[in-house]
């Protein structure tokens, strides 16, 4: 498990010491990746790799941002979600179903008519309703462009490792999951409680 430290709360459902690694790479404007965040993760993983949970020690989930760049606003959507990591950690999964759930919003025709300082502005009012109050302010100072003509934003840099670690594994798609490093293509994002049983029942080797 390869991960930067300051992005460990990309681990969203079970502990950090757990042996098995789910990487699960997912774009916020990508229909399939939603609903693998809200049927699979959220309401099947987390419980069984949770406190109390069948597989609780034995497997974390990573999510990993995948920015597909046929979608224009998929770039200002995951920077807002390293710019949530950043002031409040603990919200960057409930921020990131928050941006599943609005997400049609970002679709490429409601977006076609907005510059991007608008996409951002949307943007920090959805992270407003999640983020504490006293934070809004810092969220939108990440998301401010530098002075440098082209130095992009304070967390351009958390983005460029992440899309650096998607190429070098070959990840072109979302949603793409990788079980220990290798990518496990027999993966559904329609899969429930069921699959993902029958699934880690023959991977858990611990």
């Amino acid at each position: 498990m390869a991960l930067q430290p300051t992005l460990s709360p990309l681990i969203v459902a079970g502990s950090y010491s757990a042996p098995h690694t789910l990487d699960i790479f997912l774009d916020y404007v990508c229909p399939f990746s939603a609903k693998l965040a809200k049927n699979g993760i959220e309401s099947v993983l987390k419980p069984l790799l949770g406190q109390g949970g069948k597989y609780e020690g034995k497997v974390k989930v990573i999510v990993r941002n995948q920015v597909q760049p046929w979608h224009a606003s998929s770039t200002f959507t995951h920077e807002s979600a390293f710019a949530v990591l950043r002031v409040a950690p603990e919200k960057f999964w409930p921020y990131s179903l928050a941006l599943f759930q609005h997400q049609e919003e970002y679709f490429d025709i409601p977006s076609s008519t907005l510059t991007p300082l608008q996409i951002r502005e949307k943007l920090a009012a959805l992270a407003a309703q999640v983020i504490p109050p006293e934070k809004v302010e810092e969220f939108k100072e990440l998301l401010k462009l530098k002075s440098s003509p082209n130095g992009g934003v304070a967390v351009t840099d958390d983005l460029k490792y992440t899309i650096k670690f998607s190429r070098q594994n070959s990840i072109h798609v979302s949603p793409t999951v990788l079980w220990d490093g290798i990518v496990a293509n027999e993966v559904s994002s329609s899969w429930g409680e069921k699959e993902w049983n029958d699934f880690l029942k023959a991977k858990v080797l611990v």
